[in-house]
């Protein structure tokens, strides 16, 4: 689309940010990993500054140790691969309007990528006392499974006529004028896209490998889970197939493109 036309690298430069893979070449500098871990991550830590020249979409990549962090053993390699920059995100989107345990919550694209995630932190991880969601139809169920107490089916209702009111809404798709009529007083919007409307505020997550870490046993247990849409993972042959198919809007969870066969 364009966005990155001002790049930091020299053509060419290899699209791609999220990662999962295994160590094979550690640096002088390198602390706390060695050649055979496995590893998953975000590799760019300010996402928005332009793809590096060694991005994600490869084979190989190469990555700052502060980025990344152990994979966890429940969950395989395309289900990690897709988890970094989402679960970075939901994560601190909801740490920036100061949810906390007994809050309430609405999410906006409850099925997405950051959605489904969003929905599983705010109650497995802050305790919150009530997730709301929305999704179109098909997906109702997938929001239920994931822990949201209400799903609400946009194609048959608006969430800004409903009465509820909460204290955070975490708007993943671009709804932010309707988002604020929904809040409480003293409550926050995370606007992830889309134009922003006071109390609504917009952040730049930034990638950091002590988040995943701290999430990790979440993981581990269960109690959270990657969300891969079921139409992947694609094979790296197809990835311009995958981005295709991302750009209909209608992937639940994440597209994830696998280079191993």
């Amino acid at each position: 689309m364009g966005k990155f036309k001002a790049t930091d690298s020299p053509l060419p430069t290899v699209p791609g940010y999220d990662m999962a893979g295994v160590v094979v070449k550690v640096g002088s500098q390198v602390k706390n990993l060695k050649e055979g871990d496995e590893v998953y991550g975000h590799i760019s830590e300010k996402v928005l500054e332009g793809p590096k020249q060694f991005g994600s979409l490869a084979e190989y990549t190469a990555v700052e140790e502060k980025l990344v962090a152990l994979k966890p053993k429940s969950i395989d390699f395309a289900q990690a691969a897709g988890l970094p920059l989402a679960i970075e995100t939901a994560h601190e989107g909801l740490e920036r309007a100061g949810f906390s345990a007994g809050k309430s919550i609405l999410v906006l694209g409850g099925a997405g990528g950051v959605g489904s995630l969003v929905i599983q932190l705010a109650k497995q991880v802050y305790g919150a006392s009530k997730v709301a969601a929305t999704a179109s139809t098909p997906k109702l169920e997938l929001l239920k499974s994931l822990g949201a107490d209400v799903a609400i089916d946009y194609t048959k209702d608006s969430f800004d006529d409903m009465p509820d009111k909460y204290d955070v809404v975490f708007d993943a798709v671009g709804q932010g004028e309707k988002a604020v009529k929904v809040v409480k007083e003293g409550g926050s919007v995370v606007v992830l896209t889309g134009a922003v409307t006071p109390p609504g505020f917009r952040f730049v997550v930034t990638s950091d490998g002590s988040v995943l870490a701290k999430l990790n046993p979440y993981l581990e247990s269960g109690k959270v889970k990657p969300v891969v849409d079921p139409k992947g993972p694609f094979p790296f042959s197809q990835v311009v197939e995958a981005f295709s198919y991302l750009e209909t809007g209608r992937a639940a969870g994440k597209v994830v493109i696998s280079p191993v066969p």
